[in-house]
C-alpha cells in the first residue's frame, strides 16, 4: 500500500512569490494527495511528510514517535544527544524532569498577572514609535522589543544585557547564518548563561531562573532550560507580532472588522496563530513500525510534521486558506500537541492580545510603507517563519 504514496521532492520547499502567508505550494499539494507523503530529507535520507491535521495530531500524541535529537535520521552521520536541559529534543522521563518544575511558572493565572507589565512595555514601545514617526520598522520598534523585555524580565536577565541577547538569538534563528557565526553565537550565549546561573545561585532575585536554582537541577541543566525559554519566548512571539500585523494590513476587511470591534481580539489572535503557523514544522522518529494513515512508517524513520498545512486542512477547518477574525473553530496546532505542547502558549497569547490591540488603537491609519512584495521574508530554512523587517507608516 505504501508504494502508492505521493512524493515530495525536496524539503524544505520555498513559498510561492506573492504568497507570504501561505504554506509552500508543494506542501499544500501534498496535503491534497492525502495526509502522508514520502520525502527526502536534506541529508538524503528517506522519510515521510505528514500534512493532515488528524495525522499530525496523532503522531504528536504517540509515544512510539521520539523527539530525541540523537535519533533523527536525516543526515548521513550520527547526531549527538540534546544538551542537558534542552527538553524539546528529549523523551520521557528526561523531558518531564526539566518541564515539570516550569509548568507552575507559566500558568494562565500567572501570565494574566503579567498583563499590567506587558501593557506598560507595549505603551513604551508605541510611545517611542510615535515620537520617532510617522514611519518605523515594526520589527525593530515593536515586534522584537516587547517579547524580549518580557522573557528577559521573567528569567532575570539584566536590562543592560538584553540587546546582546536579542542579537545572539537572531543569529541562531535567522536561517541565514554561517556555521562559523552560528557556533560563535552559541558559545557566547552559553558562556553568558553560565555566568547568569552562577549569579542567580549566589544572589537570587524575583524571577523564574532564581526560583529554579532552588531545585535539584544542575548549573548545566539550568543553562539549557534558560536557552530554550529565552529563544522560544522571544523569537516565536516576535515573528507572530510582525507577520500577524503584515497579514492584517494585507487583509483590509479583517483589519477593519477588528478595529470596529476590539472585542474580537481573542478570536483574531487564535486565527492568526492558525493561519500563519510560524513554527511551521517539527520532526519525530519512529521507535517501532507504526501505521500512519494506512501506511507503515518503518522503525528508525524520521517524519516531518507540517503544522502549517495541518492548520490549513479543509477536513478540519472551513475555508482554511481564508483569514477570518470571526472564525470560531478552535483546536489549531500552532502550539503543538501532546507532551511537548508549548509551555509558553499562554504568555504568547497575552502578549499578542495586548500588543496588537494597542498597536491598532494607537495607529488606526497604520499601513505598509513599501509594496508588499518588497517586505523581506525569512527563508524556509529558518526554524521560525516571519519577516526580517516591516516598514510601516501612518497619518499624523
Amino acid at each position: 500500500m505504501s508504494e502508492s504514496l505521493h512524493t515530495v521532492t525536496t524539503l524544505p520547499t520555498e513559498r510561492q512569490t506573492g504568497c507570504p502567508f501561505d504554506p509552500p505550494a508543494e506542501l499544500i499539494d501534498a496535503r491534497q494527495h492525502g495526509g502522508i507523503s514520502r520525502c527526502t530529507h536534506p541529508g538524503g535520507k528517506p522519510g515521510y511528510l505528514i500534512t493532515g491535521y488528524d495525522l499530525v495530531r496523532s503522531v504528536l500524541a504517540d509515544p512510539r514517535f521520539s523527539s530525541r535529537k540523537d535519533l533523527l535520521n536525516v543526515v548521513d552521520f550520527e547526531l549527538p544527544p540534546a544538551p542537558p536541559g534542552e527538553f524539546l529534543l528529549m523523551d520521557e522521563p528526561q523531558h518531564s524532569r526539566y518541564r515539570k518544575p516550569l509548568v507552575g511558572k507559566f500558568t494562565v493565572r500567572r501570565m494574566r498577572l503579567l498583563t499590567e507589565r506587558i501593557e506598560q512595555i507595549t505603551t513604551e514601545c508605541l510611545d517611542a514609535m510615535e515620537e520617532a514617526g510617522p514611519s518605523a520598522d515594526l520589527v525593530a520598534a515593536f515586534a522584537k522589543p516587547i517579547p524580549t523585555i518580557v522573557i528577559c524580565e521573567l528569567l532575570g536577565v539584566p536590562y543592560e544585557d538584553r540587546a546582546s541577547f536579542q542579537e545572539q538569538i537572531d543569529t541562531f534563528m535567522s536561517g541565514e547564518t554561517s556555521d562559523e557565526d552560528l557556533i560563535a553565537a552559541y558559545t557566547a550565549t552559553q558562556t553568558y548563561l553560565a555566568e547568569l546561573v552562577a549569579a542567580k545561585r549566589a544572589k537570587p532575585t524575583d524571577d523564574v531562573l532564581s526560583e529554579l536554582t532552588d531545585s535539584d537541577l544542575t548549573d548545566e541543566e539550568l543553562q539549557g532550560i534558560s536557552l530554550i525559554l529565552l529563544a522560544a519566548g522571544f523569537d516565536t512571539t516576535a515573528n507572530m507580532l510582525s507577520l500577524g500585523t503584515f497579514a492584517l494590513l494585507q487583509h483590509p476587511a479583517q483589519l477593519a472588522a477588528l478595529q470596529a470591534d476590539p472585542g474580537l481580539i481573542d478570536q483574531a489572535v487564535e486565527e492568526l496563530l492558525r493561519y500563519l503557523s510560524v513554527a511551521k514544522t517539527f520532526m519525530r522518529t519512529a521507535l517501532v513500525d507504526v501505521e500512519v494513515g494506512g501506511h507503515t512508517v518503518e522503525a528508525g524513520t524520521t517524519v516531518v510534521l507540517s503544522y502549517s498545512t495541518a492548520n490549513r486542512d479543509p477536513e478540519r477547518f472551513d475555508d482554511p486558506h481564508v483569514l477570518d477574525v470571526h472564525r470560531k473553530q478552535g483546536g489549531h496546532l500552532a502550539f503543538g500537541h501532546g507532551i511537548h505542547l508549548c509551555l509558553g502558549q499562554q504568555l504568547a497569547r497575552v502578549e499578542m492580545r495586548i500588543a496588537i490591540a494597542a498597536l491598532l488603537d494607537r495607529f488606526p491609519t497604520l499601513r505598509l510603507a513599501v509594496p508588499a512584495e518588497e517586505v523581506a521574508l525569512r527563508p524556509e530554512t529558518a526554524d521560525i517563519y516571519g519577516v526580517k523587517s516591516l516598514p510601516v507608516t501612518w497619518d499624523v
